[in-house]
């Protein structure tokens, strides 16, 4: 299929307790969307995470859903657009791919009094 041909943009959203996908056409009209909310996870008072596999599995199937519902070809698609939830971090394994532990998630405090130290000491 020709560039011409290539009608659709695809944005991905990862938010802070969803994932979504909006599809636009070639004019930039958005024409559909789908979001699905994940778990937050809590393992002490302050911290916040979330499971790395479910955020991935989370956008998959909201893009999946929106690509079916639509009834939109992958070589239809001109560009996709990715954004995500601000500083959250991921580390992942090189030789296997997957997360080495969950999403420190923006919210988290667990460094707050450390980077409190880092400013009075200027």
């Amino acid at each position: 299929m020709s560039d011409s041909n290539k009608k659709y943009v695809i944005s991905l959203d990862e938010g802070t307790t969803s994932c979504r996908a909006v599809l636009y056409d070639k004019n930039g009209e958005p024409i559909g969307s789908k979001q699905r909310e994940f778990n937050q996870i809590y393992p002490h008072p302050g911290w916040v995470e979330h499971d790395a596999e479910e955020i991935f599995k989370c956008q998959l199937k909201v893009l999946q859903s929106l690509l079916i519902e639509k009834e939109i070809r992958h070589d239809e698609i001109a560009a996709i657009g990715i954004t995500n939830q601000r500083e959250t971090v991921v580390i992942w394994d090189k030789k296997t791919g997957k997360p080495v532990y969950n999403a420190i998630v923006w919210q988290c405090r667990r460094t707050a009094d450390y980077c409190e130290k880092l400013m009075a000491d200027g």
